[in-house]
């Protein structure tokens, strides 16, 4: 149910569900709790976000959607740090974690960190990649931002 409002949009009527939810909660909710926190990005959702996150058992942290779900949150409210140290934490990450990163980064106006993050990929990067990358790139308008840009584009796939 939760879900559905998250997917229809309704993200403060699936908070008001969570809330009342008094079950042991499964690492999907966390996901989809995390994601309505993110879209809402009002008081409430920063109170019930952290929260939930802190009371998130550890296993849970494991699961890269989750995680993922959490970093976009928390760069959502502008949380950098505690971001980056689950960022840290997670052993396996995958090009969907290196978005999330970077696009909080630039979504905070940290391009530089951005760029810096990006260097460190070593895994194929996506079309998503791309597109946040050259944002970062724009955004910064420097000699450093120019050579990534332009790298960036000569190393891009055609389809």
């Amino acid at each position: 149910m939760v879900k559905g409002y998250v997917g229809n949009e309704m993200f403060e009527k699936a908070l008001d569900l969570f809330e009342k939810i008094d079950i042991e909660l499964g690492d999907v909710t966390y996901t989809i709790v995390f994601n309505a926190c993110a879209k809402l990005c009002n008081d409430r959702a920063m109170k019930i976000g952290k929260k939930l996150l802190a009371e998130m058992p550890e296993n849970y942290r494991n699961n890269n959607i989750t995680s993922n779900s959490a970093i976009d949150m928390l760069m959502k409210f502008g949380d950098v740090e505690s971001a980056e140290r689950i960022f840290q934490s997670i052993k396996a990450k995958d090009i969907i974690t290196y978005n999330a990163m970077v696009k909080g980064y630039v979504g905070n106006e940290m391009f530089e960190k951005a760029l810096d993050l990006f260097e460190q990929i070593d895994i194929e990067l996506g079309d998503v990649t791309y597109t946040i990358v050259f944002n970062a790139c724009a955004k910064l308008c420097n000699d450093r931002a120019m050579k990534i840009g332009k790298k960036l584009l000569a190393e891009m796939p055609e389809n």
